[in-house]
């Protein structure tokens, strides 16, 4: 028989579901801009319908990151999105 492996379960700090590490953005606020994981301190998750829905993935990171920068949230979400 297959030996199954488990993938790691994160939720997502807008809407609070959980899904598979994989399925799910991981980014990071230091000082109070937001980017990709880079490998330390620590991060969050966000998933891709959250990430549709623009003005609710901006009011989660503005609450994670504790900053009521909303146009410049909006603009390097934008970014990391193209990126990716």
């Amino acid at each position: 028989m297959a030996k199954k492996f488990n993938q790691p379960l994160r939720m997502c700090i807008s809407c609070r579901q959980r899904d598979a590490q994989i399925h799910l953005f991981r980014l990071q606020c230091f000082d109070s801009q937001l980017s990709l994981f880079r490998g330390s301190g620590r991060s969050f998750y966000l998933c891709k319908t959250c990430l549709a829905d623009e003005k609710k993935a901006i009011k989660a990171l503005m609450r994670q990151c504790k900053s009521g920068e909303r146009d410049k949230f909006a603009n390097i979400l934008k970014e990391i999105i193209i990126d990716e």
